[in-house]
């Protein structure tokens, strides 16, 4: 074959061939995730269904399991020791956040010291979000946004002066009330349910393969098709 030829059969090979789409199988450019995902010999706990492909390392979600880390210091027991069931989504929470390869849709450029980039509005499932609720709704806090606000004086976050702790039900009326306000919007409440292909779950069985994988794709094309059709919000300063 001719030289010709040859870069011919490149050029239209190169036509046919999907470019890598910047906001599929990415990691954000945050505190503790990797630069790119892979594999993992093993992720600890709640974190395990991302060991296939994650942004995570295995020291990552050990420590995601933790009552306070050194990922970021947080104390889940501000208001008194956080019942186990509920715990149980705060660290399913923390491993999508730091794991999932399927974000990059909803990755968002933001004005901070420890990161560049966070999560913002992501659709979650329905279930996952009532779920949450339901399993945290006997347990107390003193804030309704816990990504900022708090009393670091001791180095550790403690409710700030003259607040008080109250029910979740009080702080959080409704389901969508947690899952919208308690990270700055990272998450957006949704009446897409587990298996529809239009909500990220937070957790999800591995034997099953990841149902994120796919949601992401289409929020990407979405994006694409019109960006008009995800939500524009301006970042505010984390």
């Amino acid at each position: 074959m001719r030289a010709g030829q040859v870069l011919l059969v490149l050029l239209a090979a190169s036509a046919v061939m999907p470019a890598k789409d910047p906001l599929l199988n990415v990691c954000m450019d945050a505190k503790h995730h990797k630069t790119k995902p892979g594999p993992e010999g093993t992720l600890h706990g709640q974190c395990a269904p991302w060991k296939d492909n994650a942004c995570c390392t295995a020291n990552t979600s050990s420590e995601a399991h933790k009552d306070q880390s050194y990922l970021y210091n947080f104390n889940w027991n501000h208001c008194g020791v956080m019942p186990s069931k509920c715990k149980r989504h705060f660290i399913q929470d923390t491993c999508l956040y730091e794991c999932s390869p399927n974000l990059g849709p909803w990755i968002d450029q933001v004005d901070s010291s420890w990161r560049r980039e966070r999560i913002l509005h992501v659709p979650l499932c329905k279930e996952d979000c009532e779920e949450w609720w339901e399993d945290c709704k006997d347990y107390v806090t003193c804030k309704d946004n816990w990504h900022k606000g708090w009393n670091w004086a001791t180095g550790t976050n403690r409710c700030p002066w003259g607040s008080i702790c109250r029910p979740f039900t009080q702080v959080f009326p409704e389901p969508k009330d947690l899952c919208e306000k308690i990270w700055s919007n990272s998450y957006k409440y949704t009446t897409e349910r587990r298996g529809s292909g239009r909500c990220i779950q937070m957790w999800f069985d591995p034997a099953r393969g990841n149902p994120n994988v796919v949601v992401a794709k289409y929020y990407a094309w979405k994006k694409r098709s019109s960006p008009a059709g995800m939500e524009n919000v301006t970042p505010e300063a984390d």
